[in-house]
């Protein structure tokens, strides 16, 4: 931290590193069954930087029954437009602290400050005051019925739509405070109360908000975080009967258990999960100035994004010159910390992380991939992976085939975009795609073609709060943001009155 290139942390910052972190319950602190000794760790040195509570079933137990206590009592019953004040005053509030929320969250999961600042507060910001926009706006239908008995009877139908009750949310640790808001926002705009998990890896920033939920006037109860390992913690949340809704992002093995034990128990659930995403280039483009949107789609938080571009297919007679480019702009990367506002590629969140992905990329070598730049993990503290393009990988090779989730990419050539198309779609996953082409109707082609949730078209990675985000096949199951997200968190109520 006594690096001059380093920015220095705020006292506030400082402050909440220090505590043993408890659970957040009924509106206020409380102890965990087992001492707070869990580590945190920063990844940019490996250093422990906090520690955190490790919650027991009875304690997530308890946070549920606190939630089940405050849907049934006065947060059901408030009025949309307070909810609406309530979201709205979290929003100025995420604002308010935002400078001391993005560096404790680049410190515990190691991005940029500058995403930091950008995606994880200012995004989530206006993501939040979206959403409480949606609490006055939900509405159902009206229906003129044509019931056949007994005859001449007729009957006004109408639609509610009501609280789905209490969720159960588990947060991955890549943006761990932007996508625990995706959750917690509409939820609460429905008028559902919520436990938050967050990952082990990155629990700071969401135990951060739990505070400032409280100062926005939110009732106890109605957010509850519980802290602890996805075996433990997690498995008592996802398999606990007082649970409504489950809502997860994450890896589709961990995703297709919690579907499974949510079908158990009848819970309605929400997954998105992995991603193998190709990125089309066509050869009509300029290179260079395409150049820094190819390296956002695929290296924007070390490509530790669920939407990141990890195949690319290339037109064949574009594919040197694309790869050339790309080699260049990925050698000039600087590796530093995420507090280093001249780094410009920052590491991996965990070492654990960081052996998973070179071991896919020694094997991916071992047989016969060509690596063109990168490939190690250097030797120097932190998490740190270097920029790695790969080429000549086979269809059935694991660099083509696993999601990496790391700054780790593969380069195809194909002859055409029916070609490019069919490759794409050779995949169990189906987040996200992107076509780059100057030429409308084939990129119109292509985006009706490619089986993702998400195309971009000459861009790759962008979403807004009301365009809808989820996959296709193995990526998961619903969709977040806009109306979709509001569908989600509640049930649709048919409502049938005989006219005299």
């Amino acid at each position: 931290m006594t690096s001059p290139h380093l920015i220095a942390l705020l006292p506030e910052v400082s402050a909440f590193l220090q505590r043993r972190h408890g659970l957040w319950i009924d509106g206020g602190w409380q102890p965990a069954s087992a001492p707070a000794d869990t580590p945190v760790r920063n990844p940019a040195t490996g250093d422990i930087i906090s520690f955190v509570s490790d919650a027991s079933a009875d304690d997530v137990d308890r946070a549920v029954c606190a939630a089940r206590a405050a849907f049934d009592g006065p947060w059901r019953a408030m009025r949309p437009a307070d909810r609406e004040k309530c979201l709205v005053r979290l929003s100025e509030l995420l604002e308010t602290h935002g400078e001391a929320l993005a560096q404790l969250e680049t410190l515990n999961q190691g991005k940029s400050i500058h995403i930091a600042r950008a995606i994880e507060v200012g995004a989530s910001v206006e993501y939040v005051r979206y959403m409480a926009g949606w609490a006055t706006k939900i509405e159902g239908s009206t229906l003129d019925l044509s019931i056949p008995v007994p005859a001449g009877a007729r009957n006004l139908g109408m639609t509610l739509r009501e609280p789905v009750g209490v969720v159960g949310a588990i947060v991955p640790w890549n943006f761990p405070l932007m996508i625990a808001l995706w959750k917690l926002a509409p939820a609460l705009a429905c008028g559902c109360t919520i436990v938050l998990k967050p990952s082990e890896d990155t629990p700071l920033t969401v135990l951060r908000l739990a505070e400032l939920t409280a100062e926005a006037g939110i009732p106890p109860g109605v957010v509850n975080v519980v802290t602890g390992h996805g075996h433990s913690t997690g498995a008592a949340l996802t398999c606990h009967p007082g649970i409504d809704k489950l809502t997860f992002t994450g890896s589709t093995p961990v995703g297709k258990q919690i579907g499974h034990q949510a079908i158990d128990n009848m819970t309605r659930f929400t997954l998105e999960l992995g991603g193998k995403n190709p990125m089309i280039i066509m050869d009509d483009l300029d290179v260079p100035a395409i150049l820094p949107g190819l390296m956002a789609g695929c290296f924007f938080n070390q490509g530790q994004v669920c939407a990141a571009a990890s195949r690319l297919y290339i037109q064949q007679s574009a594919f040197d010159r694309v790869v050339g480019e790309l080699q260049n702009a990925m050698q000039a990367l600087t590796l530093g910390s995420g507090l280093d506002p001249s780094a410009t590629l920052q590491p991996l969140v965990t070492a654990r992380h960081r052996n998973r992905v070179a071991e896919l990329v020694s094997r991916a070598r071992e047989q016969g991939v060509e690596v063109v730049t990168g490939g190690q993990a250097p030797t120097r503290p932190g998490y740190y992976f270097e920029p790695t393009l790969l080429v000549n990988a086979a269809d059935d090779n694991a660099a083509m085939r696993e999601e990496i989730f790391g700054p780790v990419i593969t380069a195809t050539p194909v002859r055409d975009l029916d070609h490019a198309i069919a490759c794409a779609n050779d995949t169990r996953y189906g987040l996200a795609a992107s076509v780059w082409t100057r030429d409308l109707n084939a990129a119109l082609s292509a985006v009706r073609r490619i089986k993702a949730g998400t195309v971009w078209v000459n861009s790759h990675i962008p979403v807004d709060p009301s365009l809808p985000f989820g996959g296709f096949k193995h990526s998961g199951y619903g969709r977040e943001h806009g109306s979709a997200a509001i569908d989600a968190y509640t049930e649709s109520k048919s409502v049938c009155i005989p006219v005299f």
